[in-house]
């Protein structure tokens, strides 16, 4: 499921819910069909806690629709699934994939690193301070022909500006503008998957994380 929604998310920026339909009758049927316990209905519920968390933070512009509705199909398809003894979450999915986001930073940092070191001005035209220029050198970059990326910047007169303003998800249209500093529109959905991986061969990495430091 988060392999064809990831793909169809890359490919065409859109998941139809004919998706999450399919496989949330398929999680029912399956509910239904395994020998029926306490301790797996508690597990399916328990695991659910995601779904308003989901909701919720589509409908403040986190992520997608898409992205809430595979967290909770996914909820009740495979609660809480994990391939190793190491303690997991409702949330570890999420948490996963939230951090495992953040690799983009760097990302972002090196790819700025070599274009200065190249000798290229990526601020040219720009009146900013340093902080700000650092924090755009993580969070975005400077592109001739952006395709999928998000707008971070924005005219002040004769200067430029960077904005950093967060865009939401689904309302906030892509950058059509050359030459101009862009932070990457990365669907969330790929980073949701490899956070299921991750849950399945490692576990919730906050918590194993925790655990080791103590």
């Amino acid at each position: 499921m988060l392999i064809v929604a990831s793909a169809l998310d890359v490919w065409k920026r859109e998941i139809h819910d004919i998706l999450w339909i399919v496989f949330g009758a398929i999680a029912i049927i399956l509910i239904f069909v395994e020998p029926l316990s306490e301790q797996a209905l508690t597990k399916v519920a328990f695991s659910l806690i995601i779904a308003p968390i989901a909701l919720v933070l589509w409908r403040m512009g986190f992520f997608g629709g898409a992205d809430a509705f595979s967290l909770i199909v996914l909820a009740a398809l495979a609660p809480q699934l994990t391939l190793i003894e190491n303690f997991v979450t409702p949330l570890t999915t999420l948490t996963n994939a939230a951090l495992l986001s953040t690799v983009i930073l760097l990302v972002n940092f090196i790819r700025n690193l070599i274009a200065i070191l190249n000798h290229i001005d990526v601020f040219a035209g720009f009146d900013e301070n340093k902080f700000k220029k650092i924090c755009a050198m993580f969070i975005g970059y400077r592109s001739t022909n952006p395709k999928y990326g998000f707008s971070i910047e924005k005219s002040d007169g004769v200067h430029k500006k960077l904005d950093f303003t967060i865009h939401h998800a689904e309302k906030t249209e892509f950058c059509k503008t050359k030459d101009t500093w862009v932070t990457p529109g990365i669907p969330f959905m790929i980073y949701i998957a490899a956070g299921f991986i991750v849950q399945l061969i490692f576990g919730d990495i906050i918590i194993n994380a925790i655990i080791i430091i103590l």
